[in-house]
């Protein structure tokens, strides 16, 4: 194989600014390829003096020319799909779906909504039917966006699936059952219109690394919420980590090339989870008013605290990250001091520094902190890691030593140009 793709991959629990980072590298790549989740994700971009927020559709959709790929490893909401599609408008980028994707069917929704009221102890899903979606897949008695362009074997297939599940949603939950009309004709519909969109995303991606051609891979959520390496059962129900570009895009590990890992100056979680360095009242209060800490996809308010090295070691160690992208630094402008755990004390008063996945450990640790005099300039104007106060350019020297990854750039505000380039990442 001629070239190598690249990966960006969380390494934090979501919400760390994957987009703008893909946003601004894809200007460099011929492709970009989404590789899992679905329209649970919420990829921000700030350009041309607009707001965009992908859920469904890569991060490289500004740029004309290029191609963009929804790969097998995301379960694609159709309705979403579209609605993306028609705000963007005619100036963006070429989309390619992959035949394989699976498809998130109007059950799938109610389910996820169903099952989470019932449950004692809740996830926090955002309830897009992305769970059930996954389980679906996995169970191999989900709908594939294949079937669903063909209307006389999607009818088949829906009829049978579309009566299961109906029981359970009346006789397990009480729910009011979906009617095959209602089902079946959006989504044929959905199935017509997708067509001139869907392809053998695999065989494309592989073509354009065999003719030398540049693709980004692109992850969505973060390695803490992978459904095997994060913190379970409060995670999502794919493979974040950039092992997941992977069997999501239909391509083999000698496809990958570098991993880029994104990582928030400070940390935030939606939903429920352990989150050793939560900071609760006026502190945690000001990081989540300043840093605009609600979710994208769902509004819901971010649970925000100090960064984590102990976790992002481990993040950086199974996402094989090498170099990193430092966003939302500007958020902590004004603070007197600003803190890092470097270790956690366990319940027994014994220093632990390895993380460990296990959501009974990490719900009785306490961190350890390292603490860093604060600043008061303003970064926004900031475009070299020269131009920063002594205090932020040593928290951004301190994280890279730490993680053993180079700084490939810095966000100092929301917008595309508000970044402090530090590598040609070639």
């Amino acid at each position: 194989m001629r070239g190598k793709g690249d990966v960006v991959v969380g390494l934090q629990f979501g919400d760390e600014g994957k987009g703008r980072v893909v946003d601004l590298l894809a200007g460099g790549y011929d492709v970009v390829a989404r590789y899992q989740g679905g329209a649970n994700a919420g990829h921000t971009v700030v350009a041309m003096g607009r707001k965009f927020v992908f859920h469904l559709l890569p991060s490289g959709m500004l740029y004309p020319g290029k191609l963009c790929v929804v790969g097998n490893g995301v379960v694609l909401d159709p309705e979403q799909f579209f609605r993306e599609l028609e705000e963007l408008g005619p100036e963006r980028a070429e989309v390619l779906v992959s035949g394989c994707a699976h498809v998130v069917m109007p059950y799938h929704k109610v389910l996820d909504a169903l099952e989470e009221e019932a449950k004692e102890r809740r996830i926090g899903t955002t309830r897009r039917g992305i769970g059930p979606a996954y389980a679906d897949k996995h169970g191999r008695s989900g709908i594939r966006v294949y079937d669903l362009c063909d209307e006389r074997g999607f009818a088949e297939k829906l009829r049978p699936i579309l009566e299961l599940k109906n029981r359970v949603i009346e006789r397990v939950y009480g729910g009011r059952p979906l009617s095959f009309e209602e089902v079946y004709e959006p989504y044929a519909d959905y199935g017509r219109r997708l067509k001139p969109f869907v392809g053998d995303a695999s065989s494309a991606i592989l073509e354009a690394l065999r003719g030398g051609r540049r693709v980004l891979f692109e992850g969505a959520q973060g390695v803490m919420l992978d459904v095997d390496v994060g913190t379970y059962p409060y995670v999502t129900s794919s493979s974040t980590t950039s092992a997941g570009a992977c069997v999501g895009t239909g391509v083999p590990p000698t496809a990958v090339g570098r991993v880029i890992g994104v990582v928030k100056a400070y940390a935030t979680r939606v939903g429920e989870g352990p989150f050793p360095t939560e900071l609760e009242g006026d502190l945690g209060e000001h990081l989540r008013r300043v840093g605009h800490e609600y979710g994208a996809t769902t509004g819901r308010p971010r649970r925000c605290g100090w960064l984590d090295l102990v976790a992002l070691k481990y993040a950086v160690e199974v996402s094989g990250a090498e170099a990193l992208a430092i966003t939302k630094l500007d958020v902590l402008k004004g603070l007197e001091e600003i803190r890092v755990c470097v270790a956690y004390v366990d319940a027994g008063g014994t220093r632990r520094e390895r993380f460990v996945p296990e959501t009974g450990f990490l719900s009785q640790v306490k961190p350890v902190y390292r603490s860093f005099k604060g600043w008061d300039e303003d970064l926004s104007g900031c475009r070299k890691l020269e131009d920063l106060p002594s205090a932020a350019r040593e928290y951004v020297e301190f994280l890279a030593s730490q993680l053993g990854a180079e700084v490939l750039m810095v966000g100092v505000g929301a917008s595309r140009e508000e970044t402090i380039l530090c590598s040609s990442w070639r």
